[in-house]
């Protein structure tokens, strides 16, 4: 799986109601290998395993694997019991018509349902609870659980050609552009991930094998691993991660290697919303991150193992990213 890393604020996210009913969250945090002085730091990023061992924890916790985002409780097992009823149907469209289904029997506050036309088809959630304000963490959580199970029927990322959300644009629609689509929409009727129609038509290609496999390596497989790994900025991510970070080319030279010229690839790169230089700073904080928070690499090391040719240098680029410098980022990880 590519590693990455997730936002402070999901971690925020799935605390919430851990505090809001009493329970100790720092206790569930530590447990996890995240500082609760991370919460502090809007800009803050954890690891994937850090934020699947959270996510876990606080589902046993709640018994509930929705967060209390739902006025019912989606229990502690029944993700594994839908992974394994999926791997039975042989497309893609009647699994998603039967996970729809399975989310409408065990919720009461959200509709799921799968729509299709001509040419596209539509994963939609609507907020079926009265007057109450949709709660944007279910939305964001029941996404990426349907995205992801969808995806992993297939054996490959169903790239969203647009994604509409039932809330006004929040501060980290940024996190949204690189889960789904660069064509965000807000304030919809729906929260909806449109795709197209053609791969409804693909068969499921799990079984009783993988999708306990599956369920085993969740929530940080739905996560990160079915981002858009097909592309462009996604090869050029793969492709820097496998070079000696001392050797990564320049940008003449990767578009060299592409068989493209400097025009080309840049037009590329800006048509999925990235540039080169935003992809190298995003590969060196994620890689950053992971050093700091899993090896006992002293700061210089880790800013030589990621080519800055001083350490100064490094420590500016890190607390631009995460508001915090290297250092005092790993005694908060650290803090008991």
């Amino acid at each position: 799986m590519q590693k990455g890393s997730i936002s402070i604020y999901f971690v925020r996210s799935a605390v919430e109601p851990i505090i809001e009913r009493g329970f100790d969250a720092d206790e569930l945090l530590r447990n996890a290998g995240i500082s609760p002085a991370l919460l502090q730091t809007p800009q803050a990023r954890v690891t994937p395993q850090n934020f699947s061992a959270l996510w876990l924890a606080v589902a046993r916790t709640l018994d509930d694997e929705l967060f209390c985002q739902d006025s019912r409780r989606m229990k502690v097992g029944s993700f594994a019991m839908l992974c394994q009823s999926l791997v039975h149907c042989t497309t893609l469209r009647s699994a998603l018509v039967r996970m729809t289904r399975f989310f409408n029997l065990i919720l009461d506050d959200f509709q799921c349902s799968l729509e299709s036309g001509t040419r596209h088809a539509s994963l939609a959630i609507r907020h079926t609870a009265g007057l109450r304000a949709s709660p944007v963490f279910g939305c964001e959580t029941l996404l990426m659980m349907q995205h992801g199970l969808a995806c992993w029927l297939i054996g490959r990322r169903i790239p969203i050609l647009a994604a509409a959300f039932c809330y006004p644009e929040p501060s980290r629609s940024a996190e949204y552009a690189r889960m789904y689509s660069q064509h965000l929409l807000f304030d919809q009727p729906t929260t909806a991930l449109r795709f197209d129609q053609s791969y409804l038509d693909l068969p499921v290609i799990q079984n009783q094998k993988s999708a306990s496999d599956f369920v085993r390596q969740a929530p940080a497989n739905i996560v990160l691993k079915y981002k858009n790994s097909e592309g462009l900025a996604a090869q050029i991510r793969r492709r820097l991660r496998a070079a000696a970070r001392t050797e990564w080319p320049d940008f003449e030279e990767f578009a060299a290697r592409l068989n493209m010229t400097p025009s080309t690839l840049r037009r590329r790169l800006q048509d999925e919303g990235q540039s080169f230089q935003a992809i190298k700073d995003q590969l060196r904080r994620d890689l950053a991150i992971d050093y700091l928070c899993h090896t006992a690499n002293s700061v210089t090391e880790i800013a030589c193992e990621l080519g800055f040719s001083e350490a100064s240098a490094f420590h500016r680029a890190f607390k631009k990213w995460t508001g915090a410098n290297p250092g005092e980022y790993r005694q908060r990880m650290l803090k008991g």
